[in-house]
């Protein structure tokens, strides 16, 4: 068994589409469905929906409960090194920039990245790490 999908509702449903478009796009998911109130990327049979629901009664805060990251497969150094670099431009601020790639250990090679809706997402590069070597 495996994750199905994850829904994320939005308070603004352009933005979204374009911050969560570009990123997915970037990681090399698809997109998936397309309706008035919502957009969707798959990566194999999981997909992540962002929807501007009418339901909505205030702002994410990941530092409250409930979802706090997302976490998706990056590729190599490289490509999230590229990422990372031009997250920026498409509506994404780095988190713990000061201690960017390691921010998550000496171990660990990895983005966070917020959007403007306060959605948070790592990274992470595949492999790995030791002694600042990548081994597969």
């Amino acid at each position: 068994m495996s994750l199905h999908h994850v829904e994320l509702w939005v308070p603004d449903l352009e933005r979204a589409v374009a911050e969560w478009g570009w990123l997915l796009g970037e990681l090399g998911w698809t997109p998936f469905q397309d309706w008035p109130a919502g957009r969707s990327w798959c990566s194999g049979d999981v997909y992540v929906v962002v929807e501007a629901s009418s339901a909505v009664t205030g702002p994410h805060d990941r530092m409250r409960a409930g979802l706090n990251h997302l976490a998706f497969h990056g590729g190599d150094r490289a490509a999230v090194d590229a990422l990372a670099a031009a997250a920026p431009e498409h509506g994404w601020t780095p988190l713990f920039a000061d201690r960017y790639p390691w921010a998550g250990g000496p171990d660990h090679y990895a983005a966070y990245l917020e959007n403007a809706d306060g959605f948070e997402v790592e990274v992470v590069a595949q492999g790995l790490v030791e002694n600042d070597v990548a081994v597969d």
